[in-house]
């Protein structure tokens, strides 16, 4: 596949690595010095797009993609207020989409083990959930996707739950999320569930960003030669 990269940080240079690896070609990078490069004369020949940009500029990175047929993988969060937006373009241009707070393979896998966990957690209420997420200083918005995607898992499996709210937020029927920034931190996520008696914890811990750079990748391969809008599910085959 031809690629163009949007977005050009850390997360950026690590899915250059993983592109290549697997044989495939940057054809084109974008990053904040050069954003009006992202044109219809550099999108010729993109087969695919993987966007990991900032939320300010996430949603028109995306519609310029789709104005050119071309298909996008995006992680940038902060920006999904305007998804849907995002969706209907897609769809009117007849190209494909898919979007993931995160594309780690473990995290997917995490995410199941979160809604069957829920799911059994309704019949029994005497556990209190919550949710902690650690990240690097430079992470742009709090809570984390990958810990809003959490909470939503469970609401949609737990008739006690009707929300998240922040941690020192009071409300009630809402899960807890607890924000922490230090350090180098990759993504560290805990899903927690507290009774008088005992605790139950998923927990899952990025070692590095190669996960996410990877799940990205095969994502782009998945979408590359279909139409419509995807999610991790359909690529991890839920």
């Amino acid at each position: 596949m031809n690629i163009a990269l949007i977005g050009y940080g850390r997360m950026g240079h690590e899915i250059e690595a993983i592109v290549i690896q697997r044989g495939h070609v940057i054809k084109l990078i974008i990053d904040q010095d050069n954003t009006a490069d992202l044109n219809e004369a550099n999108l010729k020949g993109i087969d695919v797009a993987i966007e990991f940009s900032s939320p300010g500029v996430a949603f028109n990175n995306i519609v310029k993609c789709f104005t050119m047929k071309v298909p996008v993988v995006s992680g940038t969060t902060g920006w999904l207020e305007d998804y849907e937006k995002a969706v209907d373009i897609c769809n009117k241009n007849s190209t494909s989409f898919i979007h993931s707070s995160n594309f780690s393979i473990g995290v997917n896998l995490f995410f199941r083990l979160n809604t069957e966990l829920a799911k059994l957690m309704d019949r029994y209420h005497s556990y209190n959930v919550s949710i902690e997420e650690i990240h690097h200083t430079k992470k742009l918005d709090a809570p984390s996707g990958t810990a809003i995607v959490l909470a939503v898992g469970i609401v949609e499996q737990h008739s006690e739950y009707k929300k998240w709210c922040f941690e020192n937020e009071e409300a009630s029927n809402c899960i807890p999320i607890r924000s922490v920034r230090e350090g180098v931190v990759p993504g560290t996520h805990t899903v927690t569930w507290d009774s008088e008696i005992d605790t139950i914890s998923l927990k899952h811990e990025a070692k590095n960003r190669k996960g996410l750079a990877l799940g990205a990748v095969v994502a782009a391969e998945f979408i590359y030669s279909r139409k419509g809008i995807f999610t991790m599910k359909d690529v991890m085959g839920f």
